[in-house]
């Protein structure tokens, strides 16, 4: 039994909560301004709204859709995503026989056919545009379309030296840190060579050294050993010349060493 109650008690606070939220934005009344500045601002306001919310519904949901306005004064505002003329007769000959469905497919056929015809209008002003740009097929222009060809060639070429000069640039800079990395690694290297040839003549010195001191002792030890030799052998006393001393009446030849001889006449 208090179930429905609650429920009842919900709803009331609800309507209460929407009537503040209609209060606080004000309601506004449908009828006609009479005040003419206040009905333009609201012209200009909600006209605006209605083609932001055209343009969001062809794009949101890829919808074809064609928004036709007059004024007061009869100026007119339109907004359509391929064409208005092409939705409106799309539109008479969809509305035309409602119930055929050849007269749809046919529809649908046209239509295809002008957007096709709007694609090779397009591509066809794209070459144009091109054999322009390339100086080809001017022959037809006029000096005002001249003119603009002349800026959009001048933007070009701005834009295409600019783009040109950074990517020359970090040419240059890499260029620069890798001179820098090459120089670094030539010095390791230098320094390694030369840390190589100094170890290698520390060792041929060395050895010659050794080669030297070594032959010395081995003359040495020869000489010492002739030396030796010679004080060891008795025939050397022999193998001296000898020479021949007269004595007396007796002519006897007795044999002396030559160093006795050379005493003798020195005394």
């Amino acid at each position: 039994m208090g179930y429905p109650d609650e429920m009842q008690k919900q709803k009331q606070a609800g309507e209460e909560q929407s009537q503040r939220r209609r209060s606080g934005r004000g309601k506004i009344e449908i009828k006609r301004i009479e005040n003419t500045t206040n009905r333009q601002v609201t012209f200009c306001k909600r006209r605006n709204g209605l083609l932001k919310k055209a343009y969001e519904l062809s794009v949101l949901c890829d919808a074809e859709v064609a928004l036709i306005v007059f004024s007061t004064r009869g100026r007119l505002y339109e907004y359509a995503n391929n064409s208005v003329r092409a939705t409106i007769s799309r539109y008479k000959k969809a509305c035309s026989d409602p119930l055929s469905a050849g007269s749809v497919s046919e529809a649908n056929t046209q239509f295809y056919e002008q957007e096709s015809a709007k694609l090779r209008a397009q591509i066809g002003n794209m070459q144009n545009l091109n054999r322009h740009l390339l100086g080809e097929s001017i022959g037809s222009l006029s000096v005002k379309d001249l003119k603009s060809l002349q800026v959009k060639l001048e933007k070009g070429i701005t834009r295409i030296r600019s783009r040109k000069n950074e990517l020359l640039f970090a040419e240059i800079e890499y260029m620069h840190k890798r001179e820098i990395e090459l120089h670094n690694t030539n010095q390791l290297i230098r320094a390694k060579i030369a840390e190589t040839e100094r170890r290698q003549q520390n060792r041929s010195g060395n050895n010659s050294i050794g080669a030297r001191g070594g032959g010395r002792n081995r003359s040495t030890t020869a000489s010492d050993w002739r030396e030796k030799l010679q004080r060891k052998k008795p025939s050397n006393f022999l193998h001296t010349p000898f020479q021949t001393l007269n004595l007396g009446f007796f002519s006897s030849s007795i044999a002396i060493p030559a160093s006795l001889s050379l005493s003798l006449q020195v005394a």
